[in-house]
């Protein structure tokens, strides 16, 4: 119960973290939001299909069938 409670905790602050990043130039936000939102997608459903949905096109875009650069 604590463990989950302080991951959950653990995840939003790396959430937030991340999205100041992304608004403020001192940091780069995604290297906190990816992060934030694996292990938020742990606990919370909606944020799982997200993650899920991001290792998918991931997936394609290595394998090569990504979009078509030249469109």
């Amino acid at each position: 119960m604590i463990r989950s409670t302080l991951r959950i905790a653990g995840g939003t602050l790396l959430v937030i973290l991340g999205v100041l990043g992304l608004i403020l130039p001192i940091m780069p936000g995604w290297i906190f939001l990816i992060p934030g939102l694996v292990i938020l997608g742990e606990y919370i459903p909606p944020i799982r299909h997200l993650v899920e949905w991001a290792k998918r096109k991931a997936g394609a875009v290595v394998a090569g069938g990504g979009a078509d650069p030249k469109a």
